[in-house]
């Protein structure tokens, strides 16, 4: 008796190839493993560079997407969480080694021994691949998935897996709040998440943004000013304002100018990664007290409590659907940042 389901999905077989239709396996659900049938998978700029081995260590075949939102079709013997019709989700980790100080504290993403990612890693203790949400199924040990709300859009969730926790989770960390000025640099995937969360936390929340046509968005969004960062002077009257600052681009910046907007003991915090390695006068940072850094992703428990808030205050993402057909065209409109605010893929589609 066979082990594993047929899957289906969009995969790329190299480097330079367009995604194409990928057949392959899914194993059947162990004791405490959850098999998901995948209803919708977010599109992120990271799917892009890892597909196309921009960060160097990308394996292949790959099947991307870690922003993975569905419903329960089957549970192993042991699960005791989920059951057969529950909506569930699934985020950038599929396993850690849940042994370490950090796993043992919920911060599963900084694993000692490193976190299995949803797509691009080898299954632990295997050398078999993972592979992700571009997929009509999936299945995942029951500590990796989220419960799912289903008072809120189910499509809309899908980035809350990922866009969502990468903001809500430095925003929690530092303690944004009432009384304080956040500046947002950056209006996309992450950005507009961003806005959402600080503005949801009480603070006053500037979006700093190359593009002069995205200011009436911010400001739908929750922004209460924006900075066109490429006008003369679009710094000056933020200079030592700012609490905290949160990076969400991925492109290579000066981060001078912004340092310059914390105020004392104020901080800033990295969610983009950008191409090349961090430039900084150190008077920026000791002319203040100020610091730089960064944040990545989310633990599983956080992401929960995230997840929980978002059906509280009624948070999703703002999503353009697609079908997977169109995912290449999809990847060259998120490098172009043409996308409000994120591709969701629709499942369905994988049928016809």
């Amino acid at each position: 008796m066979t082990n594993t389901v047929p899957a289906k999905g969009y995969a790329a077989l190299s480097a330079t190839t367009p995604l194409q239709p990928f057949s392959f396996e899914r194993r059947l659900p162990g004791p405490r493993e959850v098999l998901i049938d995948i209803a919708f998978c977010g599109v992120c700029h990271s799917d892009i560079h890892q597909a196309r081995n921009e960060w160097g260590g990308s394996m292949f075949p790959m099947v991307p997407g870690h922003e993975i939102v569905g419903t329960v079709k089957a549970v192993g013997s042991q699960v005791t969480r989920f059951q057969v019709g529950d909506l569930a989700g699934v985020g950038c980790m599929v396993d850690s080694c849940k042994a370490c100080a950090s796993c043992n504290d919920g911060f599963e993403q900084y694993c000692d021994r490193g976190f299995t990612g949803t797509y691009n890693a080898f299954e632990r203790g295997s050398k078999t691949l993972t592979q992700g949400g571009y997929a009509d199924k999936i299945t995942v040990r029951e500590d990796f998935v989220l419960k799912i709300s289903p008072r809120l859009d189910l499509k809309a969730v899908a980035p809350l897996l990922c866009a969502g926790v990468t903001t809500y989770s430095p925003l929690k960390h530092w303690k944004v709040g009432p009384g304080q000025t956040v500046g947002i640099v950056g209006l996309g995937g992450l950005g507009h998440m961003g806005v959402k969360f600080a503005k949801a936390f009480g603070a006053k929340v500037v979006v700093f943004t190359t593009s002069e046509s995205k200011q009436k968005d911010a400001l739908r969004l929750g922004a209460d000013e924006v900075a066109v960062t490429t006008q003369p002077g679009a710094f000056d009257r933020y200079r030592g304002r700012m609490d905290f600052i949160l990076n969400t681009v991925a492109a290579n910046i000066d981060f001078d100018p912004y340092l310059g907007c914390l105020k004392r003991d104020g901080t800033f915090v990295i969610v983009g990664i950008p191409e090349d390695p961090l430039k900084v006068e150190a008077f920026s940072l000791i002319g203040g007290r100020r610091s730089i850094a960064g944040s990545l992703i989310g633990g599983i428990r956080e992401t929960q409590e995230m997840l929980d808030y978002c059906a509280e205050k009624k948070i999703v993402s703002d999503v353009e659907l697609i079908p997977i057909q169109q995912i290449n065209t999809a990847f060259e409109r998120v490098i172009k940042s043409q996308v409000k605010y994120r591709f969701v893929i629709d499942m369905k589609s994988l049928k016809s």
